[in-house]
């Protein structure tokens, strides 16, 4: 069995639904892939039409072939992301020792690539050879910091892109922009970030109602089509994403971040609490990294708003009240989302739905038997 091409198919007008055309893509993609195995031919360029091509004098092909081809293209787009220098290191990281041992793997995977699959001749198995992984836990606990830390490690450039980013008002503009930022990464030699992927790594949607869920859908398809031929380094960050599709999970590696612990807390809290900060006597790091379920972030701003309220009301340090005060006031603001408070999800929609037509059709037979 041969190794699976890069084969692309452009042409395909925007008013044909999403779903029909990568159906066709499909299908073309194998007949094309079937021909070169049964010839033995590398490079083939094949034109299917309806009519016969204009002449060259009749300004080539129609007008609305080229604006097709032109609008499908990744090109254009990819010209909007553009890759930036990492702005933290491994050093800054502060996570458990387990975590750090994930990390480092993931960056020997990458650094061992050449001699793997060059070398040891596993291109052969796997042409497009990469490493995707994906960040997942609460907010805050440091996801994004690993991501430019392992951009750092491996001296390359960041290239981010949320899930915001690449959603489109308009119908068939997810999957270009999802092809377009992986070959932005690969065309800039970046490590790829993509921020809250949740909704691009759930189960696709079976029953499709509407316009928006199809966009999902066609928008995951193409994310997996993109994994299958990227040559790079792909991170993905989630927070609740509760029901993986299985197509990602056997394509990604995950590594979860957990809140910090005491040890964790404490050097947080250490870095954070600078020298130049005028501190009173009483602070003490242990105290503070007694306070539980707070990340990184939370501490940080907890450090920020301390130093703030004591500027404004003209005091000329900080104490350990009013740092206590401060990370206590943001753990209670916070928001927690849970399975009883937050809206379902297109997905737990969809699987209520089936349950309830399954009970209602049991009753029916139960009734008539």
């Amino acid at each position: 069995m041969n190794p699976p091409r890069d084969i692309r198919i452009q042409g395909i007008p925007d008013s044909v639904p999403e779903d029909i055309a990568a159906v066709c893509r499909s299908r073309f993609s194998l007949a094309v892939n079937k021909l070169l195995d049964e010839t033995g031919i590398e490079d083939i360029k094949i034109t299917v039409g309806t009519a016969l091509e204009k002449d060259s004098s009749q300004n080539g092909q129609n007008s609305i072939q080229k604006k097709s081809d032109r609008d499908l293209s990744p090109e254009k787009p990819t010209k909007r992301y553009k890759a930036q220098q990492p702005l933290f290191t491994f050093e800054q990281l502060v996570i458990p020792e387990k975590v750090r041992e994930d990390l480092l793997l993931a960056v020997d995977l990458i650094r061992l690539e050449s001699q793997v699959f060059d070398k040891w001749g596993l291109r052969k198995i796997e042409p497009f050879p990469r490493t995707a992984l994906n960040f997942h836990g609460k907010p805050g606990t440091g996801k994004t910091l690993a991501a430019h830390a392992i951009a750092s490690k491996i001296n390359r450039p960041i290239l981010v892109a949320s899930y915001a980013q690449i959603e489109s008002m308009y119908h068939g503009e997810g999957p270009k922009n999802v092809e377009a930022i992986f070959l932005a990464a690969e065309q800039q030699n970046a490590l790829l970030f993509i921020d809250e992927a949740d909704s691009l790594l759930s189960k696709r949607l079976t029953n499709v109602t509407q316009g928006s869920e199809q966009a999902i859908n066609s928008m995951r398809s193409q994310l997996l089509i993109c994994l299958e031929r990227f040559r790079g380094v792909v991170i993905f960050s989630t927070n609740l994403v509760e029901n993986y599709d299985k197509a990602f999970e056997t394509r990604v590696r995950n590594i979860y971040f957990p809140m910090p612990d005491e040890t964790c807390r404490r050097e947080i809290w250490q870095r954070h609490l600078v020298k130049e900060l005028p501190q009173a006597e009483d602070v003490s790091l242990e105290k503070l990294a007694q306070v539980e379920d707070v990340c990184g972030r939370d501490i940080k701003n907890a450090v920020i708003d301390a130093a703030m309220r004591a500027a404004r009301q003209g005091k000329e340090e900080l104490t350990l009240s009013e740092l206590l005060e401060s990370i206590n006031s943001i753990k209670k603001a916070r928001i927690n989302v849970t399975p009883e408070s937050r809206p379902l999800t297109p997905e737990e929609k969809e699987e209520a739905e089936k349950k309830i037509k399954e009970a209602l059709a049991k009753k029916k037979q139960e009734g008539t038997s």
